[in-house]
């Protein structure tokens, strides 16, 4: 392996203990976190919520860019919180009796600094690391009434994940070198709700899928809340997989942990 190769794995794996995507992935709480709070009495025409949340994700799985091996990560929620430069996570709703237009949207900048074994090629490298997750979807409520409702629901989720490497001193100092992946995949399954009290419910949701990757899938699990008409809170946990590969370019990775959101309906 040359030295140049040695470099850029070097910096690689800096990412790696830094990258979520999807998801941080958000990548997706969910528009499960968007449903209507009181299933017990119908709105008429449009009704529209915007949940925005915090996914408290680890990441495991394996990754490869820059033409380098596959390489194998686990980085904790701690290990992405270090790192993390900026994210932003929300999930929105408009729904017309059975109907519904669901969307979710996840992103995450993380960054770290590593200095080289050798400081020849370079002092040190700065690693970026950029992940986005959309999902744009449709609904219709199989089974509906007083105690709760079983959505059938099916859409596109966007990802694109950018790592950008740049050298700072030595022979490279000043150049940047990145390596990136956009895909779209279609998903479909299922999403409900249960009510216990007026108040207190049980919600979850499965998807899966593929097109650009092997595989795309979400599972969660969560206990809801409901203060008033307009405003509840939800808490669970979330587990998002992915599976995708294409000339070098490796995502093959589950994001999972606990998940908080509060959805305001309008």
């Amino acid at each position: 392996m040359t030295m140049a190769q040695t470099y850029l794995k070097l910096g690689f794996s800096l990412t790696l203990a830094a990258l979520a995507s999807t998801g941080v992935q958000a990548a997706d709480v969910s528009p499960l976190l968007t449903q209507d709070p009181k299933p017990a009495e119908a709105a008429d025409g449009w009704t529209f919520s915007i949940a925005p949340y915090f996914w408290m994700a680890g990441l495991s799985g394996d990754t490869a860019q820059f033409g380098l091996p596959t390489v194998h990560i686990d980085a904790d929620f701690g290990d992405i919180l270090d790192n993390l430069d900026f994210a932003f996570m929300a999930a929105g709703e408009a729904r017309y009796d059975r109907f519904s237009v669901i969307g979710d949207v996840i992103y995450t900048k993380l960054s770290a600094n590593g200095e080289t074994p050798f400081g020849v090629l370079a002092n040190d490298v700065d690693v970026t690391a950029k992940t986005f997750a959309g999902l744009l979807g449709a609904g219709y409520s199989l089974l509906e009434g007083p105690s709760g409702n079983l959505d059938i629901v099916g859409g596109i989720r966007v990802w694109s994940v950018d790592t950008e490497l740049s050298f700072n001193g030595g022979l490279l100092n000043g150049r940047d070198v990145s390596d990136s992946a956009t895909w779209a995949d279609g998903v479909a399954g299922f999403r409900g709700k249960y009510f216990f009290t007026p108040e207190v419910y049980l919600t979850g949701w499965g998807l899966v899928g593929g097109g650009g990757a092997d595989i795309d899938w979400d599972v969660a699990l969560g206990v809801g809340y409901d203060f008033n008409n307009w405003i509840s809170a939800i808490a669970g946990y979330r587990a998002l997989g992915v599976d995708y590969s294409d000339d070098g370019f490796v995502f093959d990775a589950v994001q999972q942990g606990p998940i908080l959101g509060l959805a305001i309906k309008f």
